[in-house]
């Protein structure tokens, strides 16, 4: 049933990295090492079964107050995910797109995105969107700065179209990992009618088998939209 009639729009709170490293003994770093190789399997899996848009939480506006070694771990991850990613991004024809405030990110890995963003320009199949340095309360205010440098009536069609996710379309699902029953100022304004689904696996041990499953509870569900 999944295959057959998945989101147009699925989202992901990926949590746990840490968490799943400390169970085994581990540091952390390891989990986010095991965290990058989820990332692949799912975005291929949405790839392969017809999901239009799969947005990923990687790093939040608040993830800037972790320790200063883990953040320079993952910007040094990011960077090469970035790199081994492109060639399974091009073989299943995903296109690769950056949401969030990338102007405190040094000048490399700004280049090493746009990069990426500029080669799968265009690929038609699944894109797949990392929101880094992203929070949602900035992303509005940015918006709002938008519109009025613009010059835009203000409504929701204009207010949208200066949104990072413009052209993406509202979250259809959302899905958080690791237990936490919050939204982290993700998506705040596109989660308005999002099917939302927490578990408890920390990210690291998300499976394709388990997205399954969530896509065809997700289709049980009547989306009414405030009607009837």
């Amino acid at each position: 049933m999944s295959s057959s009639n998945p989101p147009s729009h699925l989202a992901i709170i990926m949590d746990g990295n840490g968490r799943w490293a400390k169970q085994k003994g581990l540091k952390r770093t390891a989990g986010h090492e095991a965290g990058a190789k989820t990332v692949r399997e799912i975005t291929e899996y949405c790839a392969k079964i017809g999901v239009k848009y799969l947005t990923l939480y990687a790093f939040s506006t608040e993830n800037w107050n972790r320790p200063k070694l883990e953040v320079e771990y993952l910007m040094k991850l990011l960077e090469k995910f970035l790199k081994n990613e492109l060639e399974t991004l091009m073989k299943n024809n995903i296109r690769f797109k950056v949401i969030g405030d990338l102007s405190r990110f040094s000048k490399s890995l700004q280049k090493s995105i746009k990069d990426i963003e500029e080669k799968t320009l265009k690929n038609s199949g699944l894109t797949q969107v990392l929101a880094l340095n992203y929070g949602s309360k900035d992303e509005i205010i940015r918006a709002i700065k938008k519109l009025n440098e613009k010059n835009l009536e203000i409504n929701e069609k204009n207010f949208e179209s200066c949104l990072d996710t413009a052209g993406f379309g509202d979250v259809d699902l959302l899905i958080r990992t690791s237990g936490e029953i919050r939204l982290s100022n993700y998506l705040l304004w596109q989660n308005a009618y999002a099917e939302m689904f927490f578990t408890q696996t920390l990210w690291p041990d998300f499976s394709v088998d388990e997205l399954e499953d969530i896509i065809i509870e997700f289709n049980k569900r009547q989306r009414r939209f405030g009607g009837l």
